[in-house]
């Protein structure tokens, strides 16, 4: 390498560093080195004189100086700060010259003419053949973001590096044709397989669009639909939990009648005061019992209907309890003909709804009550059991005796005793 590309190499680095704006995030130093390694690449495989090289590294080099100046028209501004630089350095003027005619080669709409033109030309472009082509592709495109020359979608920056690859863009080394060309042709059909899956995807997103639109056009019942689905699932959900209550006071019941006749009946013939505690009791849970039982026992229906049932619209074909006697021919019959109207489908679910609502309200009525009682039962026979052996106490405390009387009771007896045994000995004395 020369002294003067060394020192081109430090003046266009320390250019950037000082006096390139910090948005030019593609056309910076990094972009340079790019652009002077794939031309060192060419000049490798390439025919060309020493002094032709040198030229060529130092429009490489130079070729984009002018962006620390102006976006537009940077080329002219390369031009001039070039000239100026290699002129300090005593490089003749035809070098000068040609340096300059090499960055105005680099112009992307002018179709170089010169050899050492097309060279640096397939240089400045050789991102197309190179792997990194997406990368810097992606850079580019944030830079004229950021500088707010131009904003592009992803789908329209896809049809510009198409349209560029296929269109704007072509090698003219043969070196650049051998061997970046394919590269290139690869990345077009990465592109263009790209914009193929976006636009499949997008096609396929307006389907579902329109087809979403068009069926909530079409389509007001769904609505309907879902109310009656949920309307009936809530129903059904409530008798459930109905159901699940009974069986608890069911069992609870059942488990304490067991107790009370397994513990309590069997003491009641000494225990007089706790017969009434022991029958509210009873009373309670067996009443509980008997409600609970009512509330969860199905209604025997005729499971029967006639062609006139079906014809008028009269028959709930939704609840079992209507057809369960009836043929499964007369039955499929009665199903084809209420599919037939709509109106009548909605009918049967209106109806089906609201027999239900009937059920529940009488199952949570007599829940209610059952509850009721069950609660109530269990306060009276607390207070009962309570005020049962308070009033045995008190009795016991009026039949027992006190202390002192116990006393006298025990001396009248000793004496007694003792009198008896005197007289018992007197009348065998006398009788001997």
């Amino acid at each position: 390498m020369s002294k003067l590309i060394e020192k081109t190499e430090k003046f266009v680095f320390d250019l950037f560093k000082n006096e390139l704006d910090q948005t030019f995030i593609y056309h910076n130093y990094t972009h340079t080195e790019r652009v002077l390694r794939s031309l060192r690449e060419i000049i490798e495989n390439t025919k060309i004189n020493a002094e032709d090289a040198e030229i060529l590294e130092l429009a490489a080099l130079l070729h984009d100086t002018g962006y620390t100046r102006s976006k537009e028209n940077h080329e002219e501004e390369s031009v001039k700060i070039a000239t100026a630089f290699l002129k300090d350095q005593n490089v003749d003027d035809q070098t000068i010259e040609s340096v300059n005619e090499c960055i105005m080669a680099t112009k992307f709409d002018v179709s170089p003419s010169t050899e050492l033109g097309k060279i640096i030309r397939d240089a400045d472009a050789s991102h197309f053949g190179k792997s990194y082509f997406t990368e810097a592709s992606d850079f580019l495109r944030k830079e004229l973001e950021i500088q707010g020359i131009a904003t592009y979608s992803p789908n329209e920056w896809l049809d510009n590096n198409i349209d560029v690859l296929t269109q704007k863009h072509e090698f003219y080394t043969d070196y650049a044709l051998k061997n970046w060309q394919p590269i290139k042709e690869k990345n077009l059909a990465k592109l263009i397989k790209s914009k193929k899956k976006r636009k499949n995807k997008n096609k396929t997103e307006e389907l579902k669009a329109r087809y979403k639109a068009q069926y909530k056009n079409e389509s007001p019942e769904r609505g309907i639909q879902t109310f009656y689905r949920v309307a009936l699932r809530n129903h059904i959900k409530l008798s459930d939990i109905a159901d699940t209550k009974a069986n608890i006071l069911l069992s609870v019941n059942a488990i304490i009648i067991s107790l009370v006749l397994a513990n309590l009946i069997s003491k009641l013939d000494n225990n007089a005061y706790l017969v009434y505690p022991t029958a509210i009791f009873t009373v309670s849970c067996v009443i509980s019992m008997i409600l609970s039982i009512i509330a969860t026992r199905p209604n025997i229906t005729s499971g029967e209907f006639t062609k006139e049932d079906v014809a008028n619209k009269n028959v709930n074909l939704t609840f079992f309890g209507n057809f369960h006697k009836m043929k499964l021919e007369e039955f499929e019959w009665a199903i084809s003909e209420l599919l037939k109207d709509k109106d009548y489908v909605y009918k049967s679910l209106t109806k089906d709804l609201y027999f239900l609502g009937k059920v529940l309200e009488r199952k949570y009525r007599i829940l209610r009550l059952t509850y009721t009682i069950f609660m109530i039962g269990m306060i009276i026979s607390v207070l009962a059991f309570g005020w049962a052996l308070k009033t045995n106490e008190t009795a016991l405390e009026r039949v027992l005796p006190t202390e002192d009387t116990i006393g006298h009771k025990v001396k009248h007896r000793n004496v007694l005793q003792a009198k008896t045994t005197d007289y018992a000995l007197i009348s065998f004395i006398k009788s001997s």
